[in-house]
């Protein structure tokens, strides 16, 4: 199905990035003033025409996440790197059909023979929101600021790792030059910052771009307000060089409960909401005015274990159960673990059985092991396995270690995501039979302790692009914190050289089937390492209100999702119901939102785009 919106000044094309962690997001559309926020669109549109004067529409988007940094050079959580999505351009942007790269800030692009350096025509028609040309000279110098202070690589250092100069010769012109061949130079997925404001900035690692609004920027959007887990305020740039946004003012606001949410959206209180459970999920398609989208993940569910935390200078630190650096013991907890109930009983049947790093809605890397290397639940098969490692069940039916302490294990798990606290139960109980004890502690944040390495097991998960090259690597030892109290790229403290010497190899591989293969053996091999476990792929189980949203763009159009795109489509393409033929009506939902769609996955086998969902403080906040 292909979504319909009205014309506008530029070709409507696509784009893709992301994250998915609990970022509870909910669309309000208010076609009233401030003061009446409850009103539906059409009442207001009513009211609009006695006062001959258009009705303010307002577009509030309910998160549970609460914003790390409003810089894009610190920024790892989805609801913060979403907002700068719709805030700045990027180099390349991405269609909405099949993901295949197309001009963003750039409109053209080539590459000298060797590879090594690339050439990007920028275009002239861009403008920051203060009115100044957004140029060549803003790109290289953002470019160039990573390339130079570690603080301002915090969040995307992983692209600018392999350049080796940036120039802007001209401001049309951006010249990179590169130390070896990069694959993904047509995904460079980095936030072009206005030089003229940012070169003012002394301290990258201290400045979060939260105390002056509006923020410049040259996106679909200006984010104008800013509260700490109230809302973050955006209106449409104007000077956008593909349209203006349909909606007079963006708003995410920040609800803690996702039920609080959903009850919003019953009320109209907000539009749009994602990361349903499938209780919720079943309640609302009951409701005349709201459409409930059910469509393929881009996102895994994992249960990731903490292979010793330590950092670059070889220190290690954290209280991690040394009894997981034994990959035995990671292979007995991961045969004790059933994704065909946990795929049954907690998603319902919204979600595909786990297997690889990548889902599969991401044909050319999905990866599978093979039938004598897969993991299987089998509950006696793992009792064998810790049996023959040395770990015995006591008399008092716990199993310990040689060194007698017992297999008592703690797990993060995100507060706001049900889905954590239901595996939590499972694992509770399949690993007790085995005489292993595991503390479920369920936090509003887990960053602080998993940054610290002070944790056991984690439920973990990131919203996946087309491009693995980011997500994969967050495994690489590069990533480990420079010293115990830095903080870096990596996700969960992984270094093994094996999986760092197949990511070097994708990441020079211009052949797509090479690369392809490239990454499913690096898959393999974290799956053999054991380090992480996918649980599942759940579906982006999400719902709007039709009387509110005319039309809106899913990614991709024929089975996609709405929250967590890789580009600004879904709030940038947004109409309100009242401007639709319909007139808010119920029947002018967005053609390209399905309800209950099955597996029907578009294979994306285009190189480019990349994983953005970072840190983990929800369910959908990996970038």
């Amino acid at each position: 199905m292909v979504t319909k919106v009205p014309p506008r000044p530029a070709p409507l094309r696509r784009a893709a990035r992301l994250l998915t962690a609990a970022g509870v997001l909910a669309a309000s559309l208010v076609a009233v003033p401030a003061a009446a926020h409850a009103a539906r669109p059409a009442q207001a549109a009513q009211a609009a025409r006695a006062d001959d004067k258009p009705a303010r529409t307002t577009l509030t988007v309910a998160v549970s996440q609460s914003v790390d940094s409003l810089s894009p050079f610190l920024a790892q959580k989805l609801v913060s790197t979403s907002i700068h999505r719709l805030a700045y351009e990027y180099l390349t942007n991405y269609d909405v059909k099949d993901a295949r790269p197309i001009p963003g800030l750039a409109t053209a692009w080539k590459t000298s023979p060797d590879k090594l350096t690339w050439t990007y025509t920028i275009r002239k028609d861009s403008l920051w929101s203060d009115g100044k040309p957004a140029t060549a000279e803003d790109a290289a110098w953002t470019f160039n600021k990573m390339m130079t202070d570690p603080n301002a690589a915090t969040a995307n250092g992983s692209f600018t790792a392999n350049f080796e100069k940036v120039t802007a010769p001209d401001p049309q012109t951006l010249v990179i030059k590169l130390k070896k061949p990069q694959a993904t130079m047509t995904a460079l997925d980095v936030p072009i910052v206005p030089k003229h404001v940012w070169e003012k900035v002394t301290d990258f690692s201290k400045f979060n771009n939260d105390r002056q609004f509006p923020i410049v920027g040259n996106g679909p959007f200006v984010i104008t307000d800013f509260k700490v887990d109230q809302y973050i305020k955006l209106e449409p740039n104007r000077k956008f060089w593909r349209g203006a946004p349909k909606f007079d003012e963006l708003v995410f606001k920040y609800y803690k409960d996702g039920d609080a949410a959903v009850a919003a959206l019953q009320k109209g209180e907000v539009s749009f909401v994602p990361n349903l459970t499938p209780a919720q999920a079943a309640a609302l398609k009951k409701h005349d005015d709201i459409k409930v989208n059910d469509a393929p993940g881009r996102r895994f569910f994992a249960l990731a274990t903490n292979p010793g935390a330590r950092a670059k200078d070889g220190r290690t630190f954290g209280n991690g159960h040394k009894a997981l650096l034994d990959p035995e013991v990671r292979k007995a907890l991961f045969l004790a673990v059933d994704r065909t109930t946990l795929v049954d009983k907690v998603f319902q049947g919204h979600a595909v059985e786990g297997e690889g790093y990548i889902p599969p809605r991401f044909g050319s890397y999905f990866w599978k092991p093979a039938e004598g290397q897969k993991r299987s639940y089998d509950p006696a098969g793992a009792a064998r396995v810790l049996d023959a490692a040395g770990y015995r069940v006591n008399g008092e039916g716990k199993r310990v270690g040689k060194d007698g302490r017992p297999l008592d294990f703690r797990i993060l798990c995100h507060a706001t995501d049900p889905n954590d606290k239901a595996v939590g139960k499972y694992l509770q109980e399949w690993w007790g039979k085995l005489g292993i004890g595991l503390k479920v502690e369920c936090l509003d944040s887990v960053s602080d302790p998993w940054v610290k390495g002070d944790y056991d097991l984690a439920f973990d998960g990131w919203s996946v692009n087309p491009d693995p090259d980011y997500v994969l690597s967050i495994h690489t030892c590069g990533t480990l914190p420079a010293t115990p109290k830095d903080t870096g790229a990596t996700d969960n403290f992984i270094c093994d050289r094996e999986f760092d010497a197949l990511y070097a190899q994708q990441a020079v591989e211009y052949d797509a089937a090479k690369r392809a293969e490239i990454v499913k053996r690096m898959q393999s091999r974290l799956y053999d390492t054991g380090y992480m476990n996918v649980l599942a792929y759940p579906n982006a189980l999400e719902a709007y209100r039709t009387d509110q949203i005319g039309s809106i763009t899913t990614m991709p159009e024929a089975a996609g999702n709405l929250w967590g795109q890789d580009g600004y489509w879904s709030w940038w393409s947004a109409v309100p119901a009242a401007q639709t033929s319909d007139g808010g009506s119920g029947g002018g939902s967005s053609a390209g939102v399905v309800t209950g769609i099955g597996a029907a996955v578009v294979a994306v086998v285009a190189i480019g785009i990349f994983f953005a969902l970072r840190r983990r403080t929800s369910a959908d906040d990996r970038e």
